[in-house]
Formats: structure tokens, C-alpha cells, sequence
């Protein structure tokens, strides 16, 4: 009874065990390793680059003072505002005081653009005016020309759009039309009115603009008949104008402020800044401090290390955060960032707004700006002159050294609190840090620089949306010319920036060359020393230099980087290993010279190594570079087949059964190399093995294998013979996201 009972249980598990199927078995190999969603690369537009970058190269200073004698429709105050470039001109003979201060005026202007062409009109005519405007559009060509307009001496614009000159005895003022001065100046130009009612001449412009788009659309049929190539189309939408008031002011007349208030503060803010600060009922901290005191403020506005130089540097770094902060970004590039010159009268601008509402006055520009003097950074502003004034009587009488001032150093706790909180929620959703342009000020700066680039490094960590942001304020000039600093400290946060705005925009190659910026990545990676991490930073910014581009490909070898790279292949850092294998793929791709290179070096054999690898990303890699060493191949020898030959044996029998799928498929697309060139040996051997069932009367031999054109690859083999289709190497490496595959 118990043996039956035993049978009948042993016949049980038997029938258990045929009905189980392949679901009821384990799996294996079966754990994720990319848990990531792995995507090809995504074509994003990078809006930071200007599509087309201006310089202003002419302008045109057109004085019309008429020293001693006021206009008959302007009624001054007394006393009133005198001073002209900060010089009385009731101080000197009316001559010697246009002189000086068309001189003057020159002088102020050449500290925002040395290197323009200046021509001073003092007093003009009609005629001196379109002789002055028309040489300098003939001279400047498609740059930008600027016309500076003083009617200090002259009647207020009319609403018939006119300005005023004189007439060569200087007994009568002559209208002159903004129409006819378009048409002088031409585009793009930069105009500056100041005047009183100087809004009527940015209205007037704004009509006659559309004037001559219409007359010249009206002309084109008739010109069309007459001549092959019409003319160039008027256009006046690159045209920029600041005005001193709105259409029904007048300027002020504070005989404490410059009469030229305007263009002061256009061109010398820092020190109408002090003179208007210091008249001020707010500033409690210095209520000694005199107008002669603040004239004699020590240094130099181009030097830092003082007090003018450091104020200076404190401005530009608020007006460039408030008008980023308040701009629309594409306006933001054009105003702030197209041309030296026109940025810093824009950032000037803000400031002659502040001041010159105070003084019920409302600056004018094209295109318009939203109201900025009551932008909450203006208080930082007014602290740094308290700061600064109240340290200046101990400058000067004490001579006791300037004390730097805590701005930046509390901005950058002001940026680092934000990314804290970034931290704890989500970044992408928030406003972005106000401070971020003051961040790329503070790169120029010895001293917080290092704090700087490790902040800046956090932010750019955040996402693709942050490296977009860093670029569209500005950062790419500041951190192309730290690569030429010799400092230890700063290779690794540098390097961290550098990879990030490369894995984000790829097109930094080119300026990285042109500037020499690759050999600062060639001595980091050669630099045994430091440690892995470091240097495969610096291998993934050299893949991406020479990555599809032929400038980098050919400096790359010249800095010798198939050497470099192969000495360090056997690294313990797998990361390390996995980059230089990338990049000695990226750098021979299609690059005979640099295959040859390699060969010399034995570089095929040393990656064989790297195919028994126990990180499946170093494998894939190595397969990568393997696969690019064959299709770097311009002339086929018998020498050449035999290396790709065995490179190719030596992937098959390596990693053809490799667990991974990404090794696997990277040795598809590498394997497509050797058949693209010797299709025809292929189709024989596929045919007899089709028709035979053996392939021992098949000779492939590499000596024995013909490479044919691409013409004769269409009618190699039977028309029903299924062609070999290449593998876009865009699925292959290039299609893992490099940014996912280099966080840190």
C-alpha cells in the first residue's frame, strides 16, 4: 500500500514537470542597467549666439550751443544749469568753449569705444551735417554709424519733425528735416537727442521710416523697368535712438546737475551717480562729503583695486542684472550683448532714467524700454555709494587705502541661498536667480572667482535649461578666457563648466580651437597626477571637440592625443577608460591620418583589452573605437585589409556572444565597415552557401578581397540578393544621451 502510494505521488511530480513551461523557468540577465530612457540626440536651437554681431566704427558729434546766446523759446531759471561737459562755458570765449567741449564729448565717448572714428560739427550748417553723415555711412559700410545731437543753443524740435542747425553768419537757425537725415545717416545708426521735446524727433523718425519704405515701395516698378538691380530697400528697424525727454518737456535745470544731464549720464555715470547721490536727503552716511570731495575720488574707472574702478564694475554689473531681469531675452541680446558701444550707453541709459525722473523728466528710447527706476537692485546700488562715500575722507585727507566693498560677496551668498532651495524643490519651475549676471561679473575677480565657478558649476548641473540660461546672460566669453589661466585650483570646476556647456551645445568646438582652449584639456588629461575623475572630464571635452569636426581632429593630433590616450587604457577608473575610448573613435572617424597614427602606436592591439572589460560601457566603447578605426580608411592596401581583418576576426570571436546588448550592437554597426567596402566577397560567399551548403570552395582570404565603387556595389549580385543597408552611427555610441552618460 505505502509502495503504491509512493508510485502514484512520483508519478505526480512527472506529470508536474511536462507540464511546466518556459514562463514557470527563472529569468536571468535580466536587470535593468540603464535605468535612464536612453534617446538620441535632440536637435535643440541655442538662441544665446547673436546671428549677427555690429560694431559701432563712425560717430558724429553735432554741437549746437551757440555759446552766449540763449534760443528765444527756452526760458531759463536763475541760477540754472551751465555746465557742458563739465566745463562753464561762459568760462572762456565762446570759441575756445565749443572746442573744448566738442573735445571733450570725444574724450568721454572714446572710454566706451576707443577705436571708433570720431568727426565733431560744432555750430554746423545744413550742408556740414550731410557732408559729416554722408562720409561717415560711406566709411562705416553695413556697421553702425552714431549721430550725437546737442541743441542746447538751438530752438526745441519741431512738430513738423526738425531739428535746428545755423547758417554760415550764425545769424539765423535752419531747419533740418530727420526725413533728409535718414537718408544721410542711413542704417543701422544709433541716434542720441539732447534737447528739450526730443520725443517729437522719435515720433518724426518713426513716420519718416515708414515715409520711405512706401515711396520706395511705389518706385520699384518703375526702377525695375528702367534697371536690372533695383536698389536696396530702406530699412530703419536696426535703428536705435535715445532721447533726453518726452514731446512736451523740457530739460532740467538743477544748477547743482550738469546742463547736459543726458548726456552725462550717458557717458560719465559714475560720476553724475555720486553728484546726484550726494545731493540727496537719503544719504545719511556721509553728510559731509562735498562736491569738490567727490570730484577728487582717487583711481581710475578701468582699475578695480579702487574705489572708482571697483563703483565701476558694481554698476555694470547692476544694470546689466536689472535689464536681464526685466528685458525680453532677444531684446536683452540685442541691446546688451550685439555691440560694446550700444550696450553701455543702454546700461547708462537706465541710470539717466532713474536720475532724470527724479527730476520730472522721462528719457526716451526706440525700442522702447519698461520702466526700470524702481528695479528693487537699485538699492544695492545707493549701499555701495554709502559704503564708498563714507570711506572717502579718510582717503583722501588720511590716506588710508580703500576697503573693498561686501557686494558681490553678498550676492553670491544671495545665488548660493537660491540653489540651496533649488535643491529642496523643483529649479526648472522657479524664477530664475536674479544674481546670474553679477555671477559672470564676479569671474573677473581674483578673489571670489573660485566661489563663483563652484556656484555657477551647481547651477549648470541643474539641466540643459540652466546651461541654455547661463549662455543666453553671457557666460561663454568669461569662462573661453579663464581656459588661458594658469591656476591649479581652477581646472576642476572649469573643467566641470566646460563639459556641461558641451555636452548641451556642441558647436563651442570651434571657438574652443580658434582660441587654443583644446590644449588646456590636453595638459589635463596628460597630467597623470590628478586624479581619474578629473581626467575623464577632460577626455569628454576633447571627444566633443573633435567629434564631426575637422579643425579639432587636426589640432588633436598635433597635440599628440592617440598617445596620450592609449598610455592611460589601463586605468582602473572605468569611466576613464570608457571616455578615451570614445574619444579615440570620434578623433580617427573617417580621419585616415589619425588611423595611421594608430597604427604606428599598435592602438587596435591595446583596445583589444578593452573588449574583455567587466564594464559593459567600456566594452561598447571599445567596439566603437574598433569599428571607427575600420571606416577611417582612404586607400585599401593589402597591409590595411589585413589590420581591418583582424580587427574585425578579433571582434567576432571576442564579444559576438557578449550579454550585452549595447556591446552587441555596437559590433553590428562596426562590422558594417568591413562589408561596405568588400560587398561583392560577401554576396559570393552568401551565394555559395545558399546554393552549396558549404563555403570550402569560397576563397576570402584578405589578400583575395576586392573593394568595389558605389556604382558597382548597385549591380554586384543577383537582383534578388537583399543589399547590406549601413547603420546610421547616429543609433549607435552617439545615441546614448552624453549629458545622462556624464553627470557626475
Amino acid at each position: 500500500m505505502e509502495l503504491s502510494i509512493s508510485s502514484m505521488n512520483g508519478t505526480k511530480e512527472k506529470d508536474k514537470l511536462k507540464r511546466t513551461s518556459n514562463d514557470d523557468l527563472p529569468l536571468c540577465f535580466t536587470k535593468e542597467r540603464h535605468l535612464e530612457s536612453i534617446e538620441g540626440s535632440r536637435l535643440v536651437a541655442h538662441l544665446w549666439r547673436m546671428k549677427e554681431r555690429m560694431k559701432t566704427v563712425s560717430v558724429a558729434l553735432v554741437l549746437c550751443l551757440n555759446v552766449g546766446v540763449d534760443p528765444p523759446d527756452v526760458i531759463k531759471t536763475q541760477p540754472c544749469a551751465r555746465l557742458e561737459c563739465w566745463i562753464d562755458p561762459l568760462s572762456l570765449s565762446p570759441n575756445k568753449a565749443l572746442e573744448k567741449v566738442g573735445s571733450n564729448l570725444q574724450t568721454q565717448y572714446e572710454r566706451w569705444q576707443p577705436r571708433a572714428r570720431y568727426k565733431q560739427s560744432l555750430d554746423p550748417t545744413t550742408e556740414e551735417v550731410k557732408k559729416l553723415c554722408m562720409s561717415l555711412r560711406r566709411n562705416a559700410k553695413e556697421e553702425r554709424v552714431l549721430f550725437h545731437y546737442n541743441g542746447h543753443g538751438v530752438p526745441k524740435p519741431t512738430t513738423n519733425g526738425e531739428i535746428w542747425v545755423f547758417n554760415r553768419q550764425y545769424t539765423q537757425y535752419i531747419p533740418l528735416s530727420i526725413y533728409d537725415l535718414q537718408t544721410w545717416m542711413g542704417s543701422p545708426s544709433i541716434y542720441v537727442y539732447d534737447c528739450s521735446n526730443a520725443g517729437i524727433i522719435v515720433e518724426s523718425f518713426k513716420q519718416f521710416a515708414a515715409q520711405h519704405e512706401s515711396e520706395y515701395e511705389q518706385s520699384v516698378p518703375q526702377n525695375h523697368s528702367s534697371s536690372p538691380t533695383p536698389s536696396q530697400p530702406p530699412s530703419f528697424h536696426n535703428c536705435i535712438q535715445l532721447a533726453a525727454c518726452a514731446a512736451n518737456q523740457v530739460l532740467p535745470m538743477n544748477p547743482d546737475l550738469p546742463a547736459d544731464l543726458f548726456t552725462a549720464c550717458l557717458t560719465t555715470p559714475i560720476k553724475v551717480a555720486l553728484r546726484w547721490f550726494a545731493l540727496q536727503s537719503t544719504s545719511k552716511l556721509v553728510p559731509t562729503v562735498t562736491l569738490e570731495e567727490i570730484d577728487s575720488i582717487p583711481g581710475t574707472q578701468s582699475d578695480r583695486r579702487t574705489m572708482k574702478g571697483e563703483l565701476n564694475w558694481i554698476f555694470t554689473a547692476i544694470t546689466d542684472t536689472i535689464a536681464w531681469n526685466t528685458l525680453p531675452k532677444d531684446l536683452f541680446q540685442r541691446l546688451f550683448r550685439q555691440d560694446l558701444l550700444v550696450a553701455s550707453l543702454f546700461r547708462n541709459f537706465l541710470l539717466a532714467e532713474r536720475i532724470m525722473k527724479a527730476c520730472d523728466c522721462t528719457p526716451i528710447s526706440s525700442p522702447q524700454l519698461p520702466a526700470t527706476h524702481q528695479h528693487p537692485m537699485w538699492n544695492a546700488w545707493d549701499l555701495a555709494l554709502d559704503l564708498s562715500l563714507a570711506q572717502l575722507p579718510s582717503i583722501l585727507y588720511n590716506k588710508q587705502p580703500f576697503k573693498h566693498l561686501p557686494f558681490f560677496e553678498e550676492q553670491l551668498t544671495a545665488f548660493q541661498v537660491w540653489l540651496d532651495l533649488g535643491e529642496a524643490v523643483g529649479s526648472e519651475e522657479r524664477t530664475p536667480p536674479e544674481q546670474l549676471p553679477i555671477v559672470l561679473q564676479v569671474l573677473l575677480s581674483q578673489i571670489h572667482r573660485m566661489r563663483a565657478l563652484e556656484l555657477l558649476g551647481r547651477f549648470l548641473d541643474l539641466g540643459p535649461w540652466a546651461v541654455n540660461l547661463a549662455l543666453s546672460v553671457g557666460i561663454f566669453p568669461y569662462v573661453l578666457k579663464l581656459l588661458q589661466s594658469c591656476a591649479l585650483e581652477l581646472r576642476a570646476p572649469l573643467l566641470f563648466i566646460w563639459s556641461k556647456i558641451l555636452a548641451i551645445d556642441n558647436s563651442c568646438q570651434s571657438d574652443l580651437v580658434r582660441d587654443g582652449g583644446h590644449k588646456y584639456f590636453l595638459a589635463i588629461l596628460q597630467d597623470t597626477a590628478l586624479s581619474s575623475e578629473v581626467r575623464t572630464q577632460a577626455a569628454f571635452c576633447l571627444a566633443c571637440i573633435v567629434n564631426n569636426f575637422q579643425e579639432g581632429k587636426e589640432v588633436a593630433m598635433q597635440g599628440s592625443l592617440v598617445s596620450i590616450c592609449l598610455e592611460q587604457l589601463n586605468d582602473s577608473f572605468p569611466r576613464l577608460k570608457q571616455w578615451l575610448a570614445l574619444c579615440l573613435g570620434m578623433l580617427w572617424d573617417h580621419y585616415d591620418k589619425a588611423r595611421w597614427t594608430g597604427v604606428r602606436d599598435i592602438a587596435h592591439e591595446k583596445l583589444y583589452i578593452l573588449l574583455q572589460d567587466s564594464c559593459p560601457e567600456v566594452r561598447a566603447a571599445a567596439v566603437f573605437a574598433l569599428g571607427t578605426f575600420i571606416n577611417s580608411c582612404v586607400e585599401r592596401t593589402n597591409h590595411a585589409n589585413n589590420i581591418d581583418h583582424s580587427v574585425a576576426m578579433t571582434l567576432i570571436n571576442t564579444v559576438s556572444s557578449d550579454m550585452s546588448s549595447l556591446v552587441r550592437k555596437e559590433l553590428i554597426n562596426a562590422l558594417q565597415w568591413i562589408v561596405i567596402p568588400f560587398e561583392p566577397s560577401f554576396i559570393q560567399v552568401a551565394l555559395a552557401e545558399s546554393t552549396t551548403g558549404s563555403l570550402q570552395d569560397v576563397n576570402t582570404t584578405p589578400s583575395n578581397l576586392k573593394r568595389i565603387g558605389s556604382r558597382d556595389r548597385l549591380r554586384a549580385g543577383d537582383d534578388s540578393t537583399e543589399k547590406m543597408k549601413r547603420v546610421s552611427s547616429s543609433s549607435s555610441i552617439h545615441s546614448l544621451n552624453k549629458e545622462k552618460r556624464f553627470q557626475s
